[in-house]
């Protein structure tokens, strides 16, 4: 892919987090998302590209959505994949809450997994545990695990995981083996994301969330040198229809890292809309806005920081300067 795809995929999250902001504590989280679905249409429609939405919000019947399948780009240069989540955590702009974000992955057409708008089970952990990890194990098998290979006493391994009555029995074995929970109420991205950071915590993500989340997860974890596995979780005869549909044809398979994402070049970029643990939200300013993103090259091995001001006249933001950090 073209080099220059890095930054123009970070101009698609921070003209969602743009839009969105405006709209943080307002309560209302269906004009959240359509804030954000329509400033990254635009700028998608913008770039050189023949992308094709592979984890989007929905099918073609609930646009304005970024729905799976639709094509997004001018129709010239690489085709490619996008899996979007436009804000994760749209509860959270609405509320005011931190660690929403908006949210891009890419690649080369056929390399990411197009997985239907479902649960998925998921276990996702740093470089330092690369392969030790099994979702057919136990957690208190996979805890001892990453322990060992982190060269940590279980007592100080943290496993992060998803407040949620379904995963009641899981914290509690958990406990049991000694470890340590992070509750988190939505923002599994962000989670996963931080198990593969050194200076982020959490050892370990663990529990059932949103499929889409579990492959935008993996493009980061790929990026990072991480590791991850997910199964999709069904719950009725049409959910199993629709992942048969998207090519899936064994319900009970565990996706390994590299079937989610697979292929060298993976691109993942995020936008912080809230502040929260992994990035800045938007900030306002008398006369410029700041956004403050991330974004990692699997074939380059190189994490990017980018503060980016931009400059408010006439209502229309323009971009001053770019300062790596």
């Amino acid at each position: 892919m073209r080099r220059e795809l890095e930054l123009e995929i970070v101009k698609v999250t921070e003209a969602a987090a743009l839009a969105v902001s405006p709209l943080i504590g307002k309560g209302d989280k269906i004009l959240v998302d359509q804030a954000a679905v329509d400033a990254m249409r635009a700028e998608f429609n913008k770039m050189k590209i023949r992308g094709k939405v592979v984890i989007g919000e929905g099918k073609k019947d609930k646009a304005p959505m970024l729905y799976t399948g639709e094509k997004l780009g001018l129709g010239v240069g690489c085709e490619i994949d996008i899996a979007v989540d436009p804000v994760e955590g749209t509860n959270l702009v609405a509320n005011d809450l931190p660690n929403a974000l908006a949210v891009v992955a890419i690649a080369i057409k056929g390399k990411i997994l197009s997985a239907p708008d479902m649960y998925m089970k998921k276990i996702a952990v740093g470089p330092e545990a690369r392969g030790v990890i099994n979702l057919e194990a136990s957690i208190t098998e996979n805890i001892k695990a990453v322990a060992e290979a982190k060269g940590k006493r279980i007592s100080d391994i943290k496993v992060i995981i998803l407040d949620r009555p379904r995963h009641q029995e899981m914290i509690k074995e958990i406990r049991g083996v000694g470890a340590k929970v992070k509750l988190i109420n939505a923002a599994d991205v962000v989670a996963g994301v931080a198990v593969g950071l050194a200076n982020q915590e959490g050892d370990l993500l663990y529990g059932i969330g949103g499929a889409p989340e579990g492959v935008l997860t993996a493009a980061a974890l790929k990026c990072l040198g991480g590791d991850t596995q997910g199964q999709l979780i069904f719950h009725n005869d049409k959910e199993v229809e629709e992942a048969k549909q998207l090519g899936i044809t064994n319900i009970n398979q565990i996706f390994t890292l590299d079937q989610l994402v697979s292929g060298e070049e993976v691109i993942f970029s995020a936008t912080g809309i809230t502040n929260g643990e992994l990035l800045k939200g938007v900030q306002h300013y008398h006369n410029w806005v700041e956004t403050h993103s991330i974004v990692m090259n699997s074939s380059t091995n190189k994490v990017r920081h980018i503060k980016l001001e931009h400059r408010v006249t006439n209502n229309i933001y323009l971009e001053k300067e770019v300062a790596n950090f």
